[in-house]
């Protein structure tokens, strides 16, 4: 006879919570007529396990509590360490999800606390003004010494920032370092590569549009070598397009467990995904100029602010105008760049995922820092061979 109190077959419960995960984002899908939350884009942007993992077929949103039931037992018997944290986490981030696809109005602090898996709170300003004098800091070492802190940021961007017939030369040879050292440190990544996709009127800087293999950029904004390159490593290499790859390897060969394939998902695994995007340069080792110090230091000052920004907008309710006025004083933000967080922040689904910048590029950001010399290739394995909310990635080498 069975043993009901048996710890789950980690293997199975991946499967399980896969299948379930995409069976989810097809019923939102069907119940909202082909539109999905955020426009288009769903509970999972991109998923490349069909073959692997087929969606669970699903009814209804009470079928969908059924199965986290199950899942929720089967988790409360496996053993604690990293993957359990994150397979709680996980779980409370779909039941979550599945409130708010019923249609249940839930306020930001439960979105973000529960859906996105981080505090319901701003970063305080004491933090944002320390890091505005590191940044001033290097500023000053940059020969930028002269104004106010938003003048000086002003003048570092206006005179570095590329033409736009500079744009597609510029993208693709900072491509083609970004896949050499990813290849070399991270992953080898074959011949895959992405184009470079403009566009206007959007609420996002760049995405990883990586089923058409193109990097859309928004082209309302001014972009310096640096944060060009950034970008590069955000949306391609080593960022969002070699996770993919990576995942897709891994969960075919049984390396993995086929939760990797979950890895874009809109729920707790965001703010990792985010953060392993963040810390792309940092990952490759290409911190080759001040320019890119300083804009990994204006990065952190941005998505700081923007995370606070948005906790004032949809968790205390503040005018729009205030919430402008606190990110032009506090971020230092192009004007369609303030806009779009703004217009980011007020998605019903979406917008609380603001804050897995900020909180998932300090997990990345932590660990990574904290690595012995031998630890790489384990590290390597584990953020991206393994699914992480930001509490169970902190816990590696513990």
């Amino acid at each position: 006879m069975e043993n009901q109190n048996a710890a789950p077959n980690d293997a199975s419960l991946g499967r399980q919570l896969t299948a379930l995960t995409i069976g989810m984002d097809h019923l939102e899908r069907q119940l909202s007529r082909g539109h999905g939350v955020l426009d288009s884009e769903g509970l999972v942007p991109i998923y490349l396990g069909d073959e692997l993992v087929p969606p669970l077929a699903l009814s209804d949103w009470d079928a969908v509590h059924t199965e986290l039931d199950d899942l929720e037992r089967q988790v409360a018997q496996s053993p604690a360490g990293a993957r359990h944290v994150f397979l709680d986490d996980m779980l409370r981030s779909l039941r979550t999800a599945t409130r708010l696809f019923e249609g249940e109005v839930l306020s930001f602090r439960e979105k973000l606390e529960g859906l996105v898996g981080v505090p319901a709170q701003p970063i305080s300003d004491d933090q944002l003004l320390e890091m505005h004098g590191q940044l001033e800091g290097m500023l000053d070492q940059a020969g930028m010494r002269h104004g106010t802190l938003a003048e000086r940021i002003g003048r570092w961007e206006e005179e570095r920032a590329l033409d736009s017939g500079q744009l597609e030369p510029v993208f693709t040879e900072l491509m083609a370092e970004a896949q050499r050292r990813t290849d070399a440190r991270i992953y080898p990544t074959g011949d895959y590569t992405m184009r470079l996709n403009p566009l206007r009127d959007v609420p996002f800087t760049a995405r990883c549009n990586f089923n058409q293999g193109q990097m859309d950029l928004n082209m309302d904004l001014n972009f310096t070598r640096a944060a060009l390159k950034h970008l590069v490593c955000h949306e391609v290499f080593p960022g969002h397009s070699t996770q993919l790859l990576y995942t897709r390897d891994k969960a075919g060969s049984g390396q993995s467990t086929a939760d990797v394939l979950l890895c874009t998902t809109n729920a707790v695994t965001g703010c990792v995904q985010e953060g392993i995007g963040d810390q792309g340069v940092e990952l490759l080792d290409w911190v080759e100029h001040q320019d890119d110090a300083v804009h990994a230091q204006l990065r952190r000052v941005r998505s700081a602010s923007a995370t606070s920004a948005a906790w004032y907008q949809m968790g205390e309710n503040w005018a729009e105008d205030r919430v402008m006025d606190f990110l032009e004083r506090y971020s230092f933000g192009q004007r369609a760049w303030i806009e779009g967080r703004i217009r980011f922040a007020s998605y019903s689904f979406r917008g609380p995922f603001i804050a897995s910048y900020w909180f998932g590029n300090e997990a990345v950001r932590e660990v990574r820092e904290g690595l012995s010399e031998g630890q790489w290739s384990a590290f390597i394995d584990t953020l991206y061979g393994q699914m992480h909310s930001p509490r169970s990635l902190r816990m590696f080498g513990s």
